[in-house]
C-alpha cells in the first residue's frame, strides 16, 4: 500500500441496492494496440459521506450506493494479450481478469474476489518467475491505485509531481511497471471493486481484520493452486492499510504452508495506535518530523534550518521530537513558563506555525489542523496524503481542512482511465458497480478499547520463515502514515538482530502514494527490483 482513501465513484451503471447484474464477458482476444472504444460514463457520486471515526478512515470520503453484496457472478476469465514498449523494446504479456470464488469449509461459495493478473509471455519455468500479490488498503479501497499508478503496465498521465493534468486524460505505457521483474496479481478484497459477499452476514465477517486476512489468504491459496504457482517465488506488495493486511497475511499463511520470499510495504502502518491514538503524547512526537518536512518543503521553517539539506534537517527534527518536545509534553500542566516558552519557539522554528497558535493548541494538534494551518496566510490547504500538494481554501476561517488536495487532484484521472482501460483494453464488461470505496460494512478491528495491530503476525512470519525479507518504502511528506511512526513500530516489535537484517528501508521525497511522483516512481522500481533479486534463491540444493 498508500493512504491508502480518496475517491469519486466509478461505475458503468448504477445497480440496485442489494441485487446486482450479471457479468457479461467476452471471449479471449489478441490486443496489442489500445482500443478506441469510448470509456463508460460514471454517474454523479452520491452526496452521502463515509461516516467519521474508525469506520470512515481510508482512501476516499464519498460513499457508494450500499454494501457490495449479492448478485450473480460469472467466473469465466477474460484473457487478452498485449505488447507494450518498455525501455524502447517490445514487451509481451498476458492479462487475465476474473472472479475467484471464496468458499467455506463445506465447499459453499461465500464470496467472489475480483482480480486482474499480468503474466510475462514466454516463461517456461515458473519456479524462477516471481509472482507478487498487490492491493491497496483503506480498509475498503480497491486496488486501482497501485494497479494504475504504481505497478501495472498502463497508467494515467499525470504532472511530474503527481497532480492532475488538464482533461481529457490519457493512458500511457508505464515505464516503471514491475512486470519485467515479477508477474502481478491485483486483488480487490471483498466489498471493493467488483468483489462481492453473498450475504450481509458474510460481508460483516469479511469486513474485519481477521475476516479480511482469511478471505484474501484463501484467494492467494486458490490462485496459486489453480495456476500452478506454488513453486514460484512469492511476494506481497501492499500500500497503507494494505501493509497492515500484508503483515497479517504473512503470519496467517506461514501457518498454512505458504511462505513468502518478501513483503513490499508502501506507506506502512502495522500498529494503528502509532497513528490514531490521542490518549497519550506518543502520536504527536511521531508525527512531528513529517510536520517539519512539509513545512520545510513549503519554505516555512526558520531560515537557518531551511538552508540545511532535508535529511540533516529531519534528523534534527526527530531528535527534538523525542527529546525536548517529548519532555515538555510529558510534564503536561507542570511545564514551567520559561521552559514552555523555549519549547514553543523551537516548535515554531521546525513547523512554521505561529507561536500563538502553538500556545493555544497546548503544544498539540492533529493532522487535519496542521494541513489547514500551515498555509493559512496564503488561503491554501496542504494534502494529508502528500504535503507537497496544496489547493485553495475558499473560506479561511475553518480550524481543520475541508478537503484533501492530494486526493482531489488525482482522483479524476485515475477513475476515468481505469473505467476506460478495463472495458476497452482488457475487454471486461459488466453491469456491476465498481466500488473504489464505500462498499464495506463499518470495519471491525477485532479489538475492544484498543487499536488494530499486526506486528505480532509479521514477527511470527519472520520467526518461522527466516528467509523472508521486508522492504519498507516510506515517504517524507506523508501525514497518513508518517515515516517516523513506522520506524518506531519496527524498533518496538521485538525483532532480534538477525531479523532486523532482513528489513530494508528506502525513503522518498514524496507523499503517501509515492509512485505518483515521477522521480520517486522510478526510484521505487529500481529499489523493488534490487529487493526482489535479493530475495531469490542463490544456492543450488542437493
Amino acid at each position: 500500500m498508500i493512504a491508502p482513501l480518496l475517491l469519486l465513484i466509478l461505475a458503468q451503471q448504477v445497480p440496485q441496492a442489494q441485487t446486482e447484474g450479471q457479468i457479461q464477458t467476452q471471449p479471449a482476444q489478441r490486443a496489442t494496440q489500445p482500443s478506441q472504444t469510448p470509456a463508460a460514463q460514471a454517474p454523479a457520486p452520491p452526496a452521502s459521506e463515509v461516516p467519521g471515526g474508525r469506520s470512515g478512515r481510508g482512501r476516499g470520503g464519498v460513499a457508494g450506493p450500499g454494501p457490495a453484496v449479492g448478485g450473480e457472478v460469472d467466473e469465466t476469465p477474460v484473457v487478452t494479450h498485449h505488447t507494450m514498449n518498455l525501455d524502447g523494446k517490445p514487451f509481451n504479456y498476458t492479462a487475465t481478469v476474473q472472479q475467484m470464488p471464496i468458499k467455506n469449509a463445506s465447499g459453499d461459495t461465500e464470496a467472489h474476489i475480483f482480480y486482474m493478473a499480468y503474466t510475462l509471455d514466454g516463461v517456461t519455468d515458473v519456479s524462477k518467475r516471481p509472482v507478487t500479490f498487490c492491493f491497496n488498503g483503506g480498509p475498503g479501497s480497491a486496488s486501482l491505485w497501485v494497479h494504475m499508478g504504481g505497478m501495472g503496465p498502463r497508467s494515467p498521465r499525470l504532472l511530474a509531481n503527481g497532480a492532475m493534468p488538464q482533461p481529457p486524460y490519457q493512458l500511457k505505457d508505464n515505464q516503471d511497471t514491475w512486470l519485467d521483474k515479477t508477474d502481478l496479481v491485483f486483488i480487490d478484497p471483498v466489498g471493493t471493486g467488483y468483489s462481492r459477499a453473498k450475504t450481509i452476514d458474510v460481508a460483516r465477517r469479511m469486513n474485519s481484520v481477521n475476516g479480511d486476512i482469511q478471505s484474501v489468504g484463501e484467494f492467494i491459496h486458490m490462485y496459486l493452486v489453480r495456476n500452478n504457482r506454488e513453486v514460484s517465488p512469492l511476494f506481497i506488495g501492499g500500500e497503507s492499510y494494505g501493509t497492515f493486511r500484508a503483515a497479517g497475511l504473512a503470519g496467517y499463511l506461514i501457518d498454512r504452508g505458504i511462505a513468502f520470499n518478501g513483503l513490499i510495504l508502501i506507506g506502512t502502518t502495522l500498529n494503528l495506535e502509532t497513528i490514531w491514538s490521542r490518549s497519550d503524547d506518543l502520536v504527536y512526537q511521531l508525527e512531528f518530523p513529517t510536520y517539519a518536512a512539509d513545512a520545510y518543503y513549503h519554505k516555512k521553517v526558520a531560515a537557518d534550518l531551511q538552508r540545511k539539506d532535508l535529511k540533516t534537517f529531519l534528523r534534527e527534527a526527530e531528535a527534538f521530537a523525542m527529546g525536548d518536545y517529548a519532555n515538555a509534553l510529558a510534564k503536561g500542566d507542570d511545564l514551567g513558563p520559561a521552559e514552555r516558552k523555549a519549547v514553543v519557539e523551537k516548535i515554531a522554528r521546525f513547523t512554521g506555525l505561529d507561536t500563538r497558535y502553538i500556545e493555544e493548541s497546548n503544544l498539540r494538534w492533529d493532522v487535519s489542523h496542521f494541513t489547514r494551518q500551515l498555509l493559512r496566510d496564503s488561503h491554501e490547504t496542504i494534502g494529508r496524503y502528500d504535503g507537497r500538494l496544496s489547493g485553495p481554501s475558499s473560506m479561511n476561517t475553518g480550524e481543520t481542512s475541508e478537503y484533501d488536495p492530494s486526493s482531489t487532484l488525482i482522483t479524476p484521472p485515475f477513475t476515468a482511465m481505469f473505467t476506460h482501460y478495463i472495458r476497452s483494453e482488457l475487454g471486461y464488461k459488466t453491469d456491476l458497480f465498481y466500488y473504489p470505496t464505500g462498499g464495506i460494512q463499518p470495519w471491525d478491528y477485532d479489538v475492544q478499547n484498543g487499536f488494530g495491530d499486526t506486528t505480532a503476525m509479521l514477527r511470527n512470519a519472520m520467526v518461522k520463515n527466516p528467509y523472508m525479507k521486508v522492504l519498507v518504502a516510506a515517504a517524507y511528506y506523508d501525514l497518513a502514515t508518517p515515516y517516523y511512526a513506522v520506524e518506531y513500530t519496527f524498533n518496538h516489535m521485538g525483532l532480534n538482530p538477525q531479523m532486523h537484517k532482513n528489513v530494508s528501508w528506502d525513503f522518498y521525497q514524496s507523499g503517501h502514494m509515492l509512485y505518483i511522483d515521477s522521480d520517486s516512481h522510478t526510484k521505487l522500481k529500481h529499489d523493488v527490483g534490487d529487493f526482489i533479486q535479493s530475495c531469490l534463491p542463490h544456492v543450488d540444493l542437493q
